[in-house]
């Protein structure tokens, strides 16, 4: 008996599907209690988890391709990763650990140049893969899938009743009975529309025993496929149809597999094929193609069957009712193609894959035979409207036309007129949805003429050879990698771990599942959850508020209001306050009104569905920078920084350029919610709260506040968090007020984890920006007067925002000496949900406004990019802009490494060269200096405290302020102790972070983790090392635990705590001057991009990357950052799009709108090379903090992607002068690339936009 492994999704698999399933779990297939699996293993060793949350999805992904395929190709393990998410990593390690599975592994892999060959982790050390260890199919199933008659199944709930049908009579008898039951197979459909959307089905049918529904059948005309038949499967068997049969009769096979492809990840597509068709959604790829493909229906109902068109069920549009409620969907007829009949299946997403498309199309093409007159002719779009529609007028029109232009030009005329796309709501794209309607119609044109010249090359000529490439789409492929660092000095101990590429210490946790995090822990008794009420008004008063059906809720404890808080309701941090519940008005979408407690999450949902909040709206709502200008909105204090005479400056330069950029707001998207359990110990007002956050101290400070109890009452725990990011810090606090407020009420411990939707609209993330700036320069180039003013969205509160400002006032140079130089920056108060830290703090936008202007200048002085980086950059040792000395050696070091090592020059020619030789696709290239100040601007903000206990088994407990996140602070704090102590890491271990034992740390942020705690434990370690040093002078050939034995004996105290009093900096906001950083961080990164200007789509080929962090503790840890930083940049300025409703509310608010970067994302060539090491006499082991500084470099393919969009336009013919916006995605590149299918969607214009020769354009 065959058994087949299948990745799940465990939030979309009801459980009463899985009967007679074997379920195995992250956990069942290795744990350090029993043995570690190899993909556990080698996923931690080769250092693939940082904050680990996603590890086990991971694993899981990995671990069902090798039981399926224990040889796997490197292109079916990068398809089996395509639906899982990282924000970590940039995925590159965890990549290298499947490599090390893949039959041919890729030569050339973290290789270190001209130095000794080094890598960072060792695959000699990898247990085998031995298929025979794995689990088997437990055998009492087998017995029961081989004995046992099938039987209806009926399992009843409280509220639902799941019946699962052995037979097709009996699922007609039962739809006849519930016609509004749904059948659910895969349940990527009714799943979440139960789950978030409040949809109720008290009976579920789920047919996917009936063997009729999972029919396989070859026929004289085509394929008969089982509408229960999973995605996987179809994609299977459509596979090896076109294996087996020749091309002639496998177009309509080829064109649907071109769409399975994409159409989700693994998890996805083990969903049921008829459930795709019958649900009729507009965003499904698969609709299109198979309607335009005359695939046939077979419909069953009570004492009838019958057969019809799929282009049927899509005639009329939505209100379509040719199946009706008693009809089940039996199976799908998939014909052959005939002689001359062409099939093409289009589509573009906001991601390449795992994402729901903005358009897709199917299209069908007959001729005549031996002609290339129209016989017949098929287009179907979707998701561009409500439901997938078909041209069938402008089909009509061109039947008996001959294949050429004259038949394109009124083709994409016909279509734009025909297919009307209403503007909906929260979508702006509508002249991109067009244009790719026509785009892919042409693309089809090219196709079918390429495929006649084919069949006859003597009577069609085909298409010009340079447009050829468009005709492939991108492929994502297994990036080739590369990553250089210095080993340690040979003299070094073997045993003293600092500056050796050391796995995670949680690392093996994280791949077994055994890492914990806050909805890992037990339930208390008594717990009760919480789920919180959230306005749905921008700004407005409360009028009043019903919770009287809420309270009457199952299960529903109480509902937790402003008027239970027993103090503090707001925080004044600075001059408008940050509020835990709303009182008597709200200030944007997303805010907390009141919350529900009741005993078990799903009864809370539900309750807090039903509290009825009356509102009164108030004006103005202001949503946007605009908007808040027009209203002088703004949050106190405006800043400037001014050097040099910008005035007189602007009389002396040979030109002046002025421009605009917006850069949208980001998401943090960590992949563990905003998560706290709250604990009442039941005396002295006592409470623990275990929280995930970067700051405890003002968890506790504003719990302690709110409840009007001294801070000593409140005990605030981590362990560890599943990415921060920068959003878990005040956020954090507010939410954790609110679960204390409740618990303190109810006396009863209280869970808050928040859904991915609430935290997404509760939460705000990185600050929108808008710059406006004017450049003064001389014709060679040299900028000498800038005049700048940055405006940024801060949303309803203060909270960092001026900070924020502050920051990107400070770091707005980036490595570029400007004489005169004068910006304000100006914090919007708005009514979004407040914008906070966010990886960068600031700079990310900033730096983009000045490499914007670079590129400006390059443009206009007809020079290049990089010659007016290098003419301007800082190249001797002198003062910024706030008048504090810089050397930029390092700079200039990597500005020439990154040059060298990614061979810039002769790749820009070879880009030429490509460019000149392909019309449809561009590359492009861009290279980018980074200089990264490293700081938090006063002292006390970077003091830091450590406390290390010595047992007498001479095993050691450290603790510090430092949260863990991903960034790896507790194992470089374990390497900097061993080498203080000169004992080996795994005598060394860290229990949590917590307020009872280091009191007042400040925040894990800006990158300074390490630096600051790592001088902490430093201390701690030397001051226990004077007190043994005396019993070690006495015993120099004792042991450790001599030592510590002895010392114990001799009582002296093996507790110590280490202090950092913080760096000595400051800032003059009066004096616009200051020592605000101690130190600076220097990077370059060259990326290559290529685009398809039909779509818009682009792919990142290749990044080089250098950068210089000082002497690194950790090399796999830091390059990791690097890179993770790298690709969450790639995400800001490339596709992390933002989208709000008129009214403020949040229309991006999951992973189904909102794409983050996946696998296909990453570079395919990706080589991180830190610069041979520095002294850094300000930081541990003169190292530099390094969590951020990675981030801004993923402009340069913000910038490779305006280079080739330049190339685009040259060749056009169109304006030099042209403004791109951030996130540059698809939609963008595809209207910047103009031409007569961008006119044509504008303005639905005349031919005459053709160029009137035959030439394609």
């Amino acid at each position: 008996m065959f058994q087949r492994h299948y990745s799940a999704n465990a939030c979309l698999l009801p459980i009463c599907s899985l009967y007679g399933v074997a379920v195995t779990t992250v956990e069942g297939i290795g744990s350090t209690k029993t043995r570690i699996h190899p993909v556990q293993e080698r996923l931690a060793k080769c250092h693939g988890s940082q904050c680990g949350f996603c590890t086990p999805g991971m694993v899981m992904s990995i671990y069902t391709l090798l039981r399926n395929h224990p040889e796997p190709t490197s292109e079916q393990m990068i398809a089996a990763l395509a639906g899982n998410l990282c924000r970590c990593t940039g995925y590159r390690p965890i990549l290298d650990a499947c490599k090390t599975f893949c039959k041919v592994r890729s030569s050339g892999d973290r290789i270190n140049d001209k130095r000794k060959f080094l890598v960072l982790f060792s695959a000699d050390e990898f247990q085998p893969l031995d298929p025979t260890q794995e689990l088997i199919f437990p055998p009492e199933l087998m017995t029961m899938a081989e004995n046992q008659p099938k039987t209806t199944l009926v399992f009843r709930g409280g509220r639902v009743t799941w019946i699962s049908p052995v037979s097709l009579d009996e699922l007609l008898d039962l739809k006849a009975t519930y016609p509004k039951a749904p059948l659910v197979v895969g349940n990527t459909g009714v799943g979440p529309d139960m789950n978030f959307r409040g949809v109720f089905h008290p009976v579920l049918i789920a047919p996917a025993r009936i063997p009729d529904l999972n029919v396989l059948k070859y026929t004289n005309d085509g394929l008969t496929l089982g509408a229960a038949c999973s995605l996987s499967l179809v994609k299977d068997i459509l596979t090896n149809a076109i294996a087996k049969f020749p091309e002639e009769k496998t177009r309509v096979f080829c064109a649907v597999l071109q769409q399975l492809r994409t159409l989700g990840g693994e998890q996805i597509r083990n969903v049921s094929f008829g459930g795709n068709i019958i649900s009729r959604k507009s965003t499904s790829d698969l609709n299109p193609v198979l309607a335009a493909s005359n695939c046939m229906l077979n419909l069953a109902s009570r004492g009838q069957r019958r057969q019809i068109p799929m282009s049927d069920i899509f005639a009329d549009g939505v209100g379509n009712n040719t199946i009706t409620p008693e009809e089940i969907l039996v199976s799908i007829h998939i014909p052959y193609s005939r002689k001359g009949e062409y099939v093409s299946a289009f589509r573009q997403a906001p991601r390449r894959e795992n994402a729901l498309p903005i358009t897709n199309a199917g299209m069908r093409v007959l001729f005549e035979e031996g002609t290339d007159i129209i016989k017949d002719l098929s287009i179907f779009y979707g998701g561009a409207v409500s439901a997938t529609v078909c041209a069938k007028e402008t089909c009509w029109t061109l039947i008996g036309r001959h294949w050429n232009e004259q038949m394109l030009d009124e083709a994409c005329r016909l279509v734009l007129k025909e297919v009307a796309l209403p503007g909906s709501a929260g979508d702006e794209n509508v002249d991109y949805k067009k244009t790719l309607m026509v785009s892919f119609f042409y693309r089809f044109f090219l196709e079918i003429s390429q495929s006649l010249k084919t069949m006859d090359p003597c009577h069609y000529p085909g298409i010009p050879v340079e447009y050829g490439s468009v005709l492939q789409d991108f492929k994502t492929r297994m990036p080739q990698s590369m990553q250089i660092y210095q080993d340690v000095d040979p003299s070094q101990s073997s045993q003293d771990p600092v500056g050796r590429p050391v796995m995670h210490q949680s690392g093996i946790k994280h791949a077994t599942g055994e890492a914990v995090y806050i909805d890992d822990l037990p339930s208390v008794d008594g717990e009760l959850f919480l789920a919180p009420v959230t306005s749905s008004r921008a700004h407005a008063k409360i009028v009043s508020i019903d919770t009287s059906e809420a309270l009457k809720g199952a299960g529903v404890f109480d509902v937790i209001t402003a008027h239970d808080v027993p103090a503090a309701n707001e925080f004044h941090f600075s001059h408008d306050p940050e509020i835990i519940f709303a009182r008597n008005e709200v200030i944007c979408v997303g805010q907390i009104v009141c919350a529900v407690v009741a005993d078990s999450y799903v009864h809370a949902k539900q309750a807090a569905a039903k509290v009825k909040i009356e509102y009164e709206i108030l004006e103005p709502v202001i949503l946007t920078i605009e908007e808040a200008i027009k209203h002088n909105s703004f949050f106190e204090p405006k800043r400037k920084l001014e050097q040099g005479n910008v005035d007189e400056a602007f009389e002396t330069v040979d030109n002046i350029i002025e421009g605009e950029i917006c850069i949208g707001g980001q998401k943090h998207f960590y992949m563990e919610t905003q998560s706290m359990l709250v604990v009442p110990k039941g005396e002295d007002k006592e409470m623990d709260l275990y929280v995930s956050t970067q700051h405890p101290a003002i968890i506790q400070e504003m719990v302690a506040a709110s409840l009007g109890v001294p801070a000593n009452r409140i005990m605030c725990h981590v362990k560890r968090v599943g990415g921060a990011f920068g959003g878990k810090i005040l956020r954090t606090g507010l939410l954790a007020s609110v679960a204390a407020v409740a618990a303190n009420k109810t006396s009863r411990a209280v869970r808050l984890i928040l859904s991915r939707e609430d935290d997404m609209v509760i939460t705000g993330g990185r600050h929108p920006f808008m710059a406006k700036y004017k450049v003064g320069f001389m014709n060679d180039g040299r900028i000498t007067a800038v005049d700048a003013i940055y405006y940024v969205n801060g949303g309803c509160t203060p909270d960092e925002s001026v900070l924020v400002a502050e920051v990107s006032l400070l770091k707005m140079d980036n490595a570029y000496k400007i004489p005169n130089l004068r910006c304000w920056a100006y914090v919007c108060k708005t009514n979004l949900p407040s914008n906070t830290a966010f990886r960068g703090f600031g700079f990310p936008q900033s730096g983009l406004v000045t490499e914007t202007w670079i590129t400006d200048v390059a443009d206009k002085t007809c020079l290049s990019p990089e010659k007016i980086r290098e003419i301007n950059m800082y190249k001797k040792s002198e003062q910024t802009h706030f008048k504090q000395t810089l050397d930029p050696q390092n700079l200039t070091r990597c500005w020439n490494e990154c040059m060298e090592k990614s061979a810039y020059y002769s790749r820009r020619t070879a880009i030429d060269e490509f460019n000149k030789q392909n019309y449809w696709k561009k590359r492009g290239i861009a290279i980018v200096p980074m200089k990264f100040p490293f700081g938090l601007g006063t002292p006390y903000l970077s003091q830091a405290a450590a406390l290390v206990h010595i047992y007498t088994d001479g095993s050691v407990l450290l603790t510090h302020g430092g949260i863990e996140m991903g960034q790896g602070i507790h194992t470089k704090m374990i390497q900097v102790a061993s080498r203080e102590l000169n004992i080996p890491m795994s005598r060394i271990h860290f229990c949590e972070t917590s307020t009872t034992t280091v009191p007042n740390a400040f925040a894990s942020v800006a990158s300074a983790g390490t630096d600051v705690n790592g001088m902490a434990v430093k201390d701690a370690c030397q001051t226990l090392l004077k007190r043994l040093q005396p019993i070690i002078e006495k015993n120099p050939t004792g042991t450790w635990n001599d030592w510590i034995r002895e010392a114990f004996k001799q009582s002296v105290n093996l507790s110590a705590t280490g202090y950092f009093r913080g760096y000595n900096e400051y800032m003059d906001w009066e004096k616009g001057e200051g020592q605000p950083f101690t130190y600076f961080l220097f990077g370059a990164a060259c990326s290559e991009v290529e685009i398809n200007c039909l779509t818009g789509d682009h792919k990142n080929l290749r990044t080089d990357i250098v950068m210089d962090i000082g002497c690194s503790i950790n090399p796999a840890v830091d390059i990791g950052q690097i890179e993770g930083a790298f690709v969450q940049g790639v995400g800001l300025y490339t596709m992390e799009e933002l989208k709000y409703s008129s009214e403020g509310a949040l229309y991006t608010r999951g992973p189904d709108q909102y794409k983050i970067p996946a696998v296909c994302d990453i570079p395919e060539q990706f080589s991180v090379s830190l610069l041979s090491p520095s002294q850094n006499p300000y930081a541990i082991y003169a190292s530099k903090g390094i969590g951020e500084a990675g981030f801004f470099l993923g402009c340069s393919v913000f910038f490779a992607l305006r280079d080739a969009v330049t190339g685009v336009r040259n060749e056009r013919g169109l304006k030099k002068t042209f403004a791109l916006n951030s996130p540059l995605t698809a939609e963008q590149i595809r209207a910047n690339c103009a031409d007569a299918f961008t006119g044509m969607s504008r303005d639905h214009a005349s031919p005459s936009l053709f160029s009137p020769n035959p030439s394609y354009h």
